[in-house]
């Protein structure tokens, strides 16, 4: 189960909060991208970040230079993660709605040193986006590693909100004569794209064409 915080508590729409362990990572795991909110220079920054989990941390990277990995070391963070799954359409426009699942996540981010938990952070960043992959091409070299930060964030403290279903509309707005239901969004992949640059007979992976 998910601890409850006075930053976790739904102050509206407490019915769509899940205090479900699980619920939270299926939204993390289903995800890309996070945003990761800091405070840098004294101003909010909100910036669109890769991730990868393992157990109950989630791992978060970019270059030594990018000021929200730098802002975000040690101090306090948030990760939001939204999945879009429909537009609701209502009989009402103040009824419009969608269909989503999100996570929040907040904590103080903590800057990864330990080598080990380093490569362990950025396989699991690379195997969430593309399972397969961390084996499959050459590794960081050092030169690499060096131009790259690795943030870990405990899971301890996150909410998660949820909503399905169909509009809900106003009692004597349900006489109207007018169409309200939910228009569902799906993401999928596409045919993969070779590089131009590819060496002739390299056929696209199997793992890829798994992820297709």
């Amino acid at each position: 189960m998910l601890s409850t915080t006075p930053r976790t508590t739904l102050g509206r729409e407490k019915h769509r909060a899940s205090t479900d362990r699980a619920d939270l990572y299926d939204v993390l795991d289903s995800g890309l991208i996070c945003h990761l909110g800091v405070v840098t220079d004294g101003h909010p920054m909100v910036v669109p970040t890769a991730y990868g989990r393992i157990g109950d941390t989630l791992y978060l990277h970019g270059s030594t230079g990018a000021r929200s990995l730098r802002a975000g070391g040690e101090h306090e963070v948030c990760v939001t993660v939204t999945h879009v799954d429909g537009l609701v359409l209502a009989r009402s426009v103040f009824n419009h709605s969608f269909n989503y699942r999100s996570a929040i996540v907040y904590g103080t981010a903590r800057t990864v040193t330990d080598e080990d938990e380093r490569l362990e952070g950025l396989r699991a960043l690379t195997e969430h986006l593309a399972p397969g992959q961390w084996d499959y091409t050459r590794r960081p070299s050092r030169k690499e590693l060096a131009a790259t930060a690795v943030l870990a964030l405990s899971l301890a403290e996150a909410s998660v909100k949820l909503r399905t279903g169909p509009p809900n509309d106003e009692e004597e707005d349900y006489a109207l004569p007018v169409w309200a239901g939910v228009l569902p969004i799906v993401t999928t992949w596409g045919e993969p794209e070779t590089d131009p640059a590819l060496q002739n007979g390299i056929e696209v992976p199997v793992h890829i064409r798994a992820r297709r």
